[in-house]
């Protein structure tokens, strides 16, 4: 209720995308599009964020196709994912395979 009279564009980027989501969600849709939801937001934001994201769908069972380029976030909310290079999936599976995968552990865990 604190923000119930402020403008949307003078909210912070956090608050901005869970406006947008809020908005999003309000059409009660069966699939929910992430593009980049992290982009340009402080680390406390996105994992707060990203909490919320997974709440919600095991909440509502809502299905949600996040495209993300912190994979540690997008894995660890994911049942399945893609890595997509040069606009080719070179890789796809369950979360877990993934997260256990070599070449993606080199590539995109920093492992």
């Amino acid at each position: 209720s604190e923000r119930r009279d402020q403008l949307a564009g003078s909210l912070s980027g956090g608050e901005q995308q869970m406006l947008a989501v809020a908005r999003a969600l309000m059409c009660r849709p069966r699939l929910l599009l992430l593009d980049e939801p992290s982009l340009g937001l402080a680390p406390l934001i996105i994992e707060d964020l990203f909490e919320r994201f997974t709440t919600l769908n095991k909440e509502t069972g809502l299905t949600m196709l996040v495209v993300e380029q912190n994979a540690n976030l997008a894995l660890d909310m994911a049942d399945y994912g893609y890595v997509i290079e040069s606009g080719e999936i070179t890789l796809h599976g369950t979360a877990d395979k993934l997260k256990n995968d070599p070449a993606v552990q080199e590539a995109y865990l920093g492992a």
